[in-house]
């Protein structure tokens, strides 16, 4: 998975179908990737995608949805339950974003520390987002299941980053045009398995 995944839609939906999802959920994930697609670009993909994950997907903690206390799931799981927590709305945008053909190079997922109750909190909780770069240097732009509305990260002082990644690497913090972390991402086995599964879902 370098600039971009192909995926393999039979292998996607048998996945699916075996986890328990509904036909039309994956018809619906289908257009949505063919529309992404089509879009000129890059930020008309991103709304389009991050609108579709934070209407279809019903927020639920890994505890309710998996019956343990941290599960990172692959789209296609996400897909199927029709609910996830915060990892899985970003895991699930960042995958299909990858086969929109937006480049991985231009999106990390961000581990951050979001205020609760607005920048003027003290009040903190671990969260996750999906930030792309147009440029190595530039500002990112964030996808959040918690404001739909796509903001740049300056629009967003309720969230501090701590680390980000990508099926490239891991970096301390967020800022773009940096080197990955000495370690790469054999620091983060959570996200090698999630990897490993995607891709036998069909992420190729």
């Amino acid at each position: 998975m370098n600039s971009a995944c192909g995926i393999d839609v039979d292998r996607l939906f048998a996945s699916l179908q075996a986890l328990g999802g509904a036909v039309a959920s994956f018809r619906d994930w289908q257009r949505l990737g063919a529309d992404a697609t089509a879009l000129p670009g890059a930020e008309g993909k991103l709304r389009r995608v991050n609108e579709f994950f934070n209407r279809r997907i019903v927020f639920a903690d890994d505890r309710e949805t998996w019956g343990q206390g941290d599960y990172w799931a692959t789209p296609m799981e996400t897909l199927a339950k029709g609910k996830g927590d915060c990892e899985d709305f970003t895991i699930g945008k960042y995958f299909t974003l990858l086969a929109a053909g937006v480049p991985d190079e231009q999106l990390r997922l961000v581990y951050v520390k979001a205020k609760i109750g607005g920048s003027n909190s003290s009040l903190q909780q671990a969260h996750m987002v999906l930030a792309y770069y147009p440029e190595p240097n530039a500002e990112p732009l964030v996808l959040d299941n918690l404001i739909t509305e796509i903001r740049p990260a300056s629009r967003r002082p309720d969230l501090t980053p701590v680390f980000s990644f990508n099926s490239q690497g891991i970096w301390q913090g967020a800022d773009g045009g940096t080197a990955p972390s000495a370690g790469g991402l054999g620091r983060l086995s959570r996200w090698q398995d999630l990897l490993q599964r995607a891709r036998r879902e069909g992420f190729d």
